[in-house]
This record gives structure tokens, sequence and C-alpha cells, in this order.
């Protein structure tokens, strides 16, 4: 699948980052401008999100073949990735199947875990949640006649304005019909979603570690869930030499929530 991307920068280290679930490269762009400065950095639209294809596959063998196809289509030899949640993943499956291609891998407030066996605490039902609202929003679009109408209605939803206003970032409204859609295909992520939640765990990487291939940094929101202190025996066992920093007072979008000392952290890293 040829992926949708966009390019800051001409000059320095490749830089590639991959946004997570619902999200795009737009969210990126802020971190993609800053980074260009000192490096060419390609900011790709997953599939199924932002401006890329959409398909009734949404694996993540599919998302790192998207991600190979697209190293050689624009001939990058080696690059720096970064993922973030689900992006996350695919930037750690992507790594382990072509090592030669990573300079340097940072992976954004995600572990190679299977979060299907958290049971109850599990992401799965939040994120199941999210996508019926979403296809809520889709079978009712002639009812929503402008943004701040979906607005109202997600906030009813869902918990959370910055959730709300993430979402939202995902609508637009079609210039031939004048009404809204979404730019993520919430059937095909629906359907997924045990792969999404489930994938790229500790059975992915059994047959592979200990990988020592590359340099490896996790990036933690302090007030995130989605790393625990008990990941990091699994994530050691996996990648023996990475490194951990703990972004403070951020949550799971770290890059927006604190994005000064995301991009201190990051830079250094780099």
């Amino acid at each position: 699948m040829e992926l949708f991307f966009r390019e800051e920068g001409k000059k320095g280290a490749n830089v590639v980052i991959v946004h997570g679930l619902y999200g795009s490269s737009d969210n990126w762009l802020t971190v993609g401008k800053k980074l260009g400065v000192n490096h060419h950095v390609y900011l790709i639209d997953q599939r199924n999100h932002g401006h890329s294809p959409k398909s009734d596959i949404h694996t993540y063998e599919a998302m790192k073949e998207d991600l190979a196809g697209f190293f050689e289509k624009h001939k990058l030899d080696k690059a720096v990735v970064i993922g973030h949640s689900m992006g996350g993943k695919t930037a750690m499956a992507f790594a382990a199947d072509y090592p030669e291609h990573i300079e340097k891998l940072v992976v954004v407030d995600i572990a190679p875990k299977d979060y299907l066996l958290l049971g109850e605490n599990s992401q799965f039902y939040q994120h199941q949640h999210i996508l019926q609202t979403l296809a809520e929003v889709h079978e009712n679009c002639d009812q929503f006649k402008s943004r701040d109408d979906i607005a109202t209605f997600l906030n009813i939803k869902l918990d959370g304005k910055e959730l709300v206003n993430f979402l939202l970032k995902s609508m637009y409204r079609d210039k031939e019909t004048k009404q809204f859609k979404c730019r993520i295909n919430i059937e095909a992520l629906n359907n997924s979603l045990d792969e999404i939640i489930g994938g790229v765990n500790e059975r992915y990487f059994s047959d592979r570690i200990p990988i020592m291939n590359y340099p490896v940094l996790f990036i933690k929101g302090e007030k995130s869930g989605y790393i625990q202190e008990e990941d990091f025996s699994l994530i050691r066992k996996i990648f023996p030499e990475a490194e951990f920093k703990t972004i403070p007072d951020a949550g799971h979008w770290l890059h927006a929530e604190q994005p000064a000392r995301f991009m201190e952290t990051l830079e250094r890293f780099i």
C-alpha cells in the first residue's frame, strides 16, 4: 500500500514518524517541523488513517509491510524510526524484521505486550466505546450541521475534551455531499481491535530476542497507564539495552501535553 506522507527538512539523518490509533501525520507536524531543522523527516499516515488508502485488513503484519514499502519507494537506507502507541507497535515490528533499516528506535508510550491479558482493565473496552461512538456519528452524519455539533455529541458520549478535540481532527466536510465524514476507517479498526490491542507482544519477538542491533528508547507519560513498572522487565528481556524516560505531568499523548519536555528527550537521544 502506498502511504500518504508529509515531509520536513532536507538535510541530516532520516527520521520516520509513525502515528498512533485515530491519529495521522498532521498530529505530529509540530514535532516534525522541529526535527526538520537538522533532519530529513517523513511523517506517514498509516493505512485506514488520514489520507492513506483504506483497507479491510488492519494488522501489524500489513502495517509493517506498508512501512517496508515506504522505505523502498523513498530509497531510505537507514532512519531513526519513532512510533507512538499503535505506531510504536508497528515500529517495533518493522525494526525486528528489517533491522538493517534502523538507525535508532523510539517507542512512545506503548509496551510490547498483549494488553488483552489485562481483562477488564484492558484498553480494549475504551477503544471499543470510542469506535462505536464514531460509528454513530458516521451513521447520523446528516444530523450534524457543524463541527461544534459533532463536538457536543462526542463530549456527551466520551470522557475528556482532549480526546474529543483529537478525534475531531479526523472529521471533514465532504465537498460533494456537504456532510461530515471521518478519515478513519471505523469498521476496519473495530473489526481488528483484538489485533490492535493484543498484537506485537512477547510471543511476536520470541525467535528474535535479545534484540541489540540498534539503540532503543522507550518514552512513557507519567500519568499514562500504557507502560507500567512491571513492563520494564519484559521490555529489557526483548531489548536488553533499552533506555527509559518518563515525561512528568503527561498522559498518553505526551508529545502534545508536554511538547518542550518531549522534544528535549527526543532530540537528546537522536
